[in-house]
This record gives structure tokens, C-alpha cells and sequence, in this order.
């Protein structure tokens, strides 16, 4: 009896220690990152778009200052006001260090989202900000250098959404690709992210 109480013990043991096991590596520390496209450098980008003020863009305009990018659209429901909300809330937090910055809202729904419109929509965000609109070639050419996927998906009765990368892209001051702020990251997790992306030389 004493024998059989002590194999389903280590029994016990040897299914607990699989476990632990493979929560480490799923859900753990030992959680591999899922391979992500890295974005090229922006000195590397060639494409032009429009800005929500009308106005030609290039991503090498952008180089000598960090910068933010981040891909949306005006119809989204939940994630672009969410994120733009939360970029808000971060340049606010930066003070000062947010004046170096440059933050670009680039839209995935040239059907819909013209610069009126794009325009019409950031003005309930900060106005640091700043919209870009390509027409269809100009954004399957940006979401190549930049690593992003989007995906028209129907919706019913003629209406669509869009599911797009949703994560923030941070690119330091000589336009190489710094990190990403994935959604849902905390405020605690952003801030550091921007700051450290801000001072890197």
C-alpha cells in the first residue's frame, strides 16, 4: 500500500513538473516572442502621401527628431480612438521631451478616410498629431517598409471594417526603428519606451 501511495506521489510530481513546464514556455518567462516584420529605417522609406492639412509628406521628412507611428482608420471602432486616446495621454505626460517628437497617424481606408475627414478626426486628439492619407499603391508601399498588415473584411449590407497591426511604432531621432508599444501596453510600459526612444543617439 505504502508502495503504491508513493509511485502515484511521484506521479503526481512528474505530471506537476510538465506543467510548470509548459506554462514556463507558453505563458512564462520563457515565452518566445512571436516573430514580428521589423520596419525599415525611415531614411530607407520611399513613398509620398498627403497630410491631413494637404500637403505633400515623405517619411525622410520625419528623420532628425523620434517618431511615432501608428496605423488606424476614422470608422474604427474600439482600437484607433483607444490608442489615440492613450497617445494623448502620453505626449501630456512628456511635457516638454514631447516637443522633440514626431507622431503620425497613417490611415488604412483611403475609401472613406480623405484629408477632411482624417482632419475631422484627429482634431479630438492632441493636436501633436498629425495625419497621413495615401491612395491604395502609396499604403500597400508604406505597410511593406513598416512591417504592418491590413485586411478588408465585409461587414454586411455594403459596410466593412478593417483589421490592421494596431501596435505603436517608435523610431529614434536618425530614423532607425527603435521599439514598438504593443496595444493594451500600460502607461508605465509606454512612457519609458518614448523617453528612452526620445534620448538615444
Amino acid at each position: 500500500m505504502t508502495s503504491a501511495f508513493k509511485s502515484a506521489g511521484i506521479a503526481i510530481c512528474f505530471v506537476t513538473v510538465l506543467i510548470a513546464f509548459g506554462w514556463w514556455q507558453v505563458d512564462g518567462p520563457g515565452k518566445k516572442d512571436e516573430p514580428r516584420n521589423i520596419p525599415v529605417s525611415l531614411t530607407n522609406m520611399d513613398f509620398q502621401m498627403t497630410n491631413h492639412l494637404g500637403l505633400a509628406v515623405h517619411p525622410r521628412e520625419l528623420v532628425g527628431m523620434p517618431t511615432m507611428v501608428f496605423f488606424g482608420f476614422t470608422f474604427c471602432p474600439d482600437i484607433c480612438p483607444t490608442t489615440l486616446n492613450d497617445i494623448s495621454s502620453w505626449i501630456s505626460a512628456l511635457g516638454d521631451d514631447a516637443k522633440s517628437l514626431n507622431v503620425v497617424f497613417i490611415t488604412v481606408d483611403p475609401e472613406r478616410d480623405n484629408v477632411d475627414a482624417v482632419a475631422e478626426y484627429l482634431s479630438y486628439f492632441n493636436p501633436t498629431v498629425k495625419g497621413w492619407v495615401g491612395n491604395q499603391a502609396q499604403l500597400r508601399e508604406a505597410a511593406k517598409l513598416f512591417g504592418i498588415t491590413y485586411k478588408r473584411v465585409e461587414t454586411g449590407d455594403g459596410e466593412y471594417t478593417i483589421d490592421h497591426t494596431s501596435g505603436v511604432y517608435l523610431f529614434r531621432a536618425d530614423g532607425r526603428f527603435a521599439r514598438t508599444i504593443d496595444y493594451h501596453e500600460s502607461r508605465e510600459q509606454a512612457l519609458p519606451k518614448i523617453k528612452r526612444t526620445i534620448f538615444e543617439r
